[in-house]
């Protein structure tokens, strides 16, 4: 069971969470209103220490104008 006290990833916390208290990826993910690929991306982000999990920005930018 992960805690945390950021409130910007406490959303991504609870989900993990409840799909371990449920044992139930789907389901969780129903009841929350998250895609299960949303899941199994915050989930491989916990498995890689949090590194990126509260970034608000896209990890990766489209377009880049070269003027």
């Amino acid at each position: 069971m992960l805690h945390t006290n950021n409130p910007i990833i406490k959303h991504k916390v609870g989900l993990l969470n409840f799909a371990e208290e449920l044992g139930n990826v789907s389901r969780a993910c129903k009841v929350m209103g998250v895609s299960r690929d949303t899941f199994y991306r915050y989930q491989e982000l916990v498995n890689d220490g949090y590194r990126c999990i509260n970034r608000k920005e896209p990890p990766y930018t489209k377009y880049k104008e070269s003027r």
